[in-house]
């Protein structure tokens, strides 16, 4: 496999300019504060499932997301814990859904509390998401979540999960048995990008781990990765000549290379150079541009699969150092 992009040493020295959109951070703090809608449940609500483990607590999770409408997650505790948690909330990558109750057990296994948030209206390519999609623009034009309501940010799809995502962990903080200091985003491709933006848009996180994540300098993606997803915008575009620039204006408000810039929490990125879904270009626009401390683990012959469990044992390290440094009540606040 070539490289799918820039060499090393040009995407460290990569630093294009991506125009703030304007009104960005009002459209952010208005779409934010917005009130639930009549008849939305107000509160978390966390049920207990067996799945036959003994050494992990397992609830099924229903959060008030956008608009109030119920986003589904997994939420795994080490039995037996008596003091606050540290918890790690996970965003997925695209297509993939919450999956089965028993999957994901490595945070939890290490003694943290592992929110899993489904990603609304996704869920094909595993075992399946349980969370629906629905507003505005809610239909598309093209196969895919990329071009959905994007005639205007106040519509777009993403406006809706970024909001979900942060909802997640204002739940996770109001939890009684998670330390609301220590709370650490992350994910995958587009749970990457997902977590990218939470930083920007949630004070005082302990940390972020983005891996080769999807969403940022969108439009370099759209222009130059040769598979799905980006290729999506695309495909709108070959079919709606002449709206490039009104596209890319209300993808703006959602680049995650953008919100990295409001970031002030510790990052640890993962970036693959051969990546040919998530160009590494794209991945080190918003690792330069992301302005709290920071460190970078670059794959040089891996695709988009990054650094598989070899990237998962870096994480637990980095946590584990992350959190013994940081005293209960304190981390991650500036």
């Amino acid at each position: 496999m070539p490289l799918a992009d820039l060499p090393l040493e040009d995407c460290h020295a990569y630093r294009p300019e991506l125009p703030l959109p304007d009104g960005f951070d009002d459209f952010w703090s208005g779409t934010l504060s917005e009130a639930l809608l009549d008849g939305a449940p107000d509160k978390p609500r966390y049920e207990q499932v067996d799945c036959g483990l003994t050494r992990v607590r397992t609830y099924d999770v229903s959060i008030p997301g956008y608009g109030g409408r119920p986003v589904r997650g997994w939420l795994h505790m080490p039995a037996g814990a008596t003091e606050p948690l540290g918890c790690v909330v996970e965003y997925l990558g695209y297509g993939r859904g919450r999956g089965l109750a028993h999957e994901q057990l490595m945070w939890a296994c290490a003694g943290y509390a592992h929110l899993i948030m489904d990603t609304r209206g996704q869920g094909w390519s595993t075992a399946g998401g349980d969370t629906d999609d629905t507003g505005p623009g809610a239909a598309g034009t093209v196969p895919g979540f990329l071009t959905r309501g994007i005639e205007s940010p106040e519509t777009y799809y993403y406006r809706r999960v970024f909001t979900d995502a942060v909802r997640c962990v204002e739940a996770m903080r109001e939890h009684p048995e998670i330390d609301p200091s220590r709370i650490v985003v992350t994910g995958v491709s587009q749970g990457g990008g997902i977590a990218l933006a939470v930083s920007g848009l949630v004070e005082g996180l302990a940390g972020v781990m983005p891996d080769v994540p999807f969403l940022c300098n969108i439009p370099r993606g759209a222009r130059i990765a040769g598979m799905p997803p980006y290729t999506e915008i695309a495909a709108y575009l070959r079919l709606h000549r002449g709206r490039a620039e009104s596209v890319f204006r209300t993808l703006a408000y959602f680049d995650a290379a953008q919100h990295a810039t409001r970031a002030t929490a510790p990052a640890l990125f993962s970036i693959a150079m051969m990546d040919e879904i998530c160009p590494p270009s794209t991945c080190f626009t918003a690792y330069n541009r992301y302005a709290g401390p920071k460190d970078v683990r670059v794959y040089g012959f891996n695709g988009h699969e990054g650094g598989g469990e070899h990237h998962r044992a870096e994480q637990l390290a980095w946590v584990r150092s992350l959190f013994a440094g940081l005293p209960t009540g304190q981390a991650g606040l500036s």
